[in-house]
C-alpha cells in the first residue's frame, strides 16, 4: 500500500510538473542600427552646385583683383597668403568618414588623414594660384596643420596641382597665424625668399586674415569686414572653424 501511495504521489507531481512548464520564447530578431546619416553641411560642401559655385567665384574675384593690387610691385617681391585645409585642400571625405563613425576630429585620424596626401583642391584654388605665378606673384601657404605634418602636406598640394613657392606650418603651439604674417612680409620665412609685399590673403576661417578674430567682426563688423572682396577673399566653410566657439543666439 505504502509503494502504491508513493507511486501515485510520483506521478502526479511529474504531471503538475509537466503541466506547469513554461515554452522557452524564441530569440527576437536583432535590428541592425539605422546607417547613420552625413550630416548637411559635410554633404553641401561634397555635393552642391551652390558651395562649387561660391568657391569658384572667391577665387574669380581675387583672380579679377590680382593685377590692380600688385601694380607697382617688382614681378618676385609680391605674394598672396592662403590658408590650406578647406582653402586650398579639400579636407570634406575626412569629415565624411569622422561622421559616418559618429565621431568627430581626433588628432590620430587626422594624422592619418594628412599622410594619405590625397586631398584634392578646392574648386578654384589651383588656377588662382597658377594667375599668381603668371602676372609675377609668390603663394604662401600658411596652416596650422603641425611642422611634422609639413612634408606631406607639401606633397598633397603639389599632387592637387598647387605650387607653393612657400609652406608654413604650425610651429609648436603658435596657432596665431599673425606672427608667420610677418615673418613672410620681413623675409625671414624661410631660406632663399626675400622679404614679399603680401598683396591678398585668401582662407576659410576669419583668423586666417590678419588681426581678425570672432570677437573683432562682432565688436565692429563695418570696419572689420571692410577689405573682403577688395584684399581678403573668403571660402565658405560650414563644416568647421573658429565661429563654433561663437555663443548661440
Amino acid at each position: 500500500m505504502r509503494s502504491l501511495t508513493c507511486t501515485a504521489a510520483l506521478a502526479l507531481g511529474a504531471c503538475a510538473s509537466s503541466g506547469t512548464r513554461t515554452p522557452v520564447p524564441a530569440p527576437a530578431a536583432v535590428q541592425a542600427p539605422a546607417p547613420r546619416r552625413v550630416p548637411n553641411e559635410i554633404r553641401w560642401v561634397r555635393t552642391s552646385a551652390e558651395y562649387q559655385a561660391l568657391a569658384r567665384q572667391a577665387y574669380r574675384v581675387a583672380e579679377e583683383r590680382l593685377p590692380e593690387l600688385a601694380r607697382g610691385v617688382a614681378a618676385g617681391t609680391w605674394a598672396v597668403i592662403l590658408d590650406a585645409d578647406a582653402t586650398m585642400l579639400a579636407n570634406s571625405e575626412y569629415q565624411r568618414r569622422r561622421a559616418l563613425l559618429d565621431s568627430g576630429y581626433t588628432d590620430p585620424s587626422w594624422v592619418a588623414w594628412v599622410r594619405e596626401r590625397s586631398a584634392r583642391a578646392v574648386p578654384g584654388a589651383a588656377e588662382f594660384t597658377r594667375r599668381v605665378h603668371e602676372l609675377g606673384g609668390r603663394v604662401a601657404i600658411v596652416t596650422n596643420r603641425a611642422d611634422s605634418l609639413c612634408a606631406e602636406t607639401r606633397e598633397n598640394l603639389g599632387t592637387a596641382g598647387i605650387a607653393a613657392d612657400v609652406v608654413l606650418c604650425q610651429p609648436g603651439r603658435e596657432s596665431d597665424k599673425n606672427p608667420r604674417f610677418v615673418r613672410i612680409e620681413s623675409g625671414t620665412a624661410t631660406p632663399g625668399v626675400p622679404a614679399m609685399r603680401v598683396v591678398a590673403w585668401v582662407g576659410d576661417n576669419i583668423q586666417d586674415f590678419p588681426g581678425l578674430t570672432q570677437q573683432a567682426v562682432r565688436n565692429d563688423p563695418v570696419d572689420a569686414l571692410a577689405d573682403f572682396g577688395r584684399r581678403f577673399f573668403i571660402i565658405p566653410n560650414p563644416m568647421y572653424g573658429s565661429w563654433e566657439r561663437n555663443a548661440e543666439q
